[in-house]
């Protein structure tokens, strides 16, 4: 055999390879088509053997030329192995493969609850009657929460709120506020009139859990004072607010009452909302329904906080959020508000 025949011969094989290798799919085949291209018995391992018949000068060429072939093969069998045992792989781990996952466990979206529904709903309300969001800490003072309110430790007035005190400072010093009203000693301390805010929260008394009573509960108190302010500005105000919360067919009126802080002092009654005044059990036959209290600032509270009596007016207003939303939505029991029951809360 010749140096050119050995040439052609490794040229062939080369094309063979390059056509051969890249359509193989399996390993196993491509094993087969190794022996085939560089076996023992393989044409290309077969010019070596013819090397002896050359010229002394061609043999290097040959030997060239073979090794070149070799390197050539070898080249593109690795690169086609690796190609079909990363294919292999990812099929077994495709068969292999278990799934576990499972169907996810449904997490409603909450919502707020009714109580913070009433209280955003009433300070957007009075915020678009002109007025501002205050708010002050639960654990009060004697001062803010008594005797800045008129209500001196003497005062027989302070027997109209169960007080739950706080083991700080100096015996019945400290106490969870029973009432809203210590926000408005802070805001008159720190502001000068005219001012007009309201001023929701939280509220503790040590009373008995009954269907209007719980030991802890929400109020909403609002405070207008400025030079000329009257009892009419008050119940114009009060007017507003329940054809606002209730609707155009409920009114509202006033009956003379109590509060060591106003003077003269009123009831804040409305329209019973479940017979529209005619009368019904609810309300006791009567067509009103009771709720909160109101007044006129007493001039010794704002002596309390260094306002001038003889040249600012001011009134006041309070009333609980569970009451409204008892009335506006027709549930019994306070209790409903406490207990955390999903059913309930769902509701609203």
């Amino acid at each position: 055999m010749s140096l050119a025949e050995i040439e052609s011969l490794l040229t062939s094989e080369q094309h063979r390879a390059d056509t051969e290798i890249v359509a193989m799919r399996t390993l196993n085949d491509l094993e087969a088509l190794e022996r085939s291209l560089l076996g023992k018995t393989a044409p290309a391992s077969l010019v070596k053997a013819a090397f002896k018949d050359l010229d002394t000068k061609e043999r290097p060429e040959a030997g060239k030329a073979l090794g070149a072939f070799k390197h050539h093969v070898t080249v593109l069998l690795d690169a086609r192995r690796q190609e079909l045992a990363a294919a292999a792989a990812a099929q077994r781990i495709a068969e292999d493969r278990i799934d576990v996952t499972m169907p996810s466990r449904p997490r409603p979206l909450g919502h707020a609850h009714l109580i913070a529904q009433v209280r955003e709903e009433l300070e957007d309300l009075f915020i678009g009657m002109g007025y501002e969001v205050a708010e002050g800490p639960e654990v009060e003072t004697d001062f803010y929460n008594f005797e800045a309110l008129n209500m001196p430790a003497s005062h027989p007035a302070r027997s109209m709120w169960d007080t739950l005190y706080v083991d700080l400072g100096d015996p019945g010093e400290v106490l969870l506020r029973t009432h809203t009203s210590p926000v408005q000693v802070r805001v008159m301390q720190n502001r000068t009139p005219p001012l007009a805010v309201v001023a929701p929260g939280r509220c503790y008394r040590r009373d008995t859990l009954d269907a209007r009573h719980s030991p802890v509960f929400h109020q909403l108190e609002g405070l207008v004072v400025g030079e000329g302010i009257t009892f009419g500005d008050l119940a114009g105000t009060l007017e507003s607010f329940t054809r606002a919360y209730f609707g155009p067919g409920i009114t509202s009126r006033l009956r003379p009452s109590y509060f060591p802080f106003t003077e003269p002092s009123g009831e804040f009654d409305v329209t019973c909302i479940f017979c529209e005044g005619s009368g019904c059990s609810v309300c006791s036959q009567v067509g009103w329904i009771e709720i909160g209290g109101c007044g006129m600032v007493d001039p010794n509270v704002f002596e309390a906080v260094g306002y001038d009596p003889e040249q600012v007016t001011g009134f006041a207003f309070g009333f609980g959020l569970e009451r409204m939303a008892q009335m506006r939505f027709g549930i019994d029991h306070i209790r409903a508000f406490f207990d955390n029951d999903v059913r309930f809360l769902e509701q609203f």
